[in-house]
């Protein structure tokens, strides 16, 4: 039997640096094997994904609606403005000529009223 404070009585004593080293490059290991494994498993879900979606390229698709919108834009006539019925200009209440005479019209009547 070992007395109290001797290295015998301490069940488990101090590593050896070759164990901690040891240990070190185990752990080390075994993350640096998991990196591996989670990026080529993104890399093989991507490729497949992109294979599932039979290489139909999305930003391609909207870049060529896009081309197309702008095409039938230009086609009509870029020079001329859209045509505007006189009546429907001027009966518009969100002309804003309109609503600035309305809005004076009623200021000037408010101030009237007040005198």
């Amino acid at each position: 039997m070992g007395v109290a404070g001797s290295r015998a009585s301490v069940p488990s004593g101090r590593m050896k640096p070759t164990q901690s080293r040891g240990v070190v490059v185990g752990v080390t290991s075994l993350l640096g094997a998991a990196a591996f494994w989670r990026t080529h498993r993104k890399k093989h879900a991507a490729a497949e994904l992109s294979d599932a979606a039979g290489g139909a390229d999305p930003a391609g698709e909207l870049r060529a609606m896009l081309a197309e919108s702008r095409a039938t834009e230009n086609a009509v006539a870029p020079d001329e403005p859209a045509p505007v019925a006189v009546a429907d200009a001027e009966a518009s209440p969100l002309d804003p000529e309109t609503r600035r005479k309305s809005v004076h019209d009623r200021a000037r009547a408010s101030i009237d009223e007040l005198k």
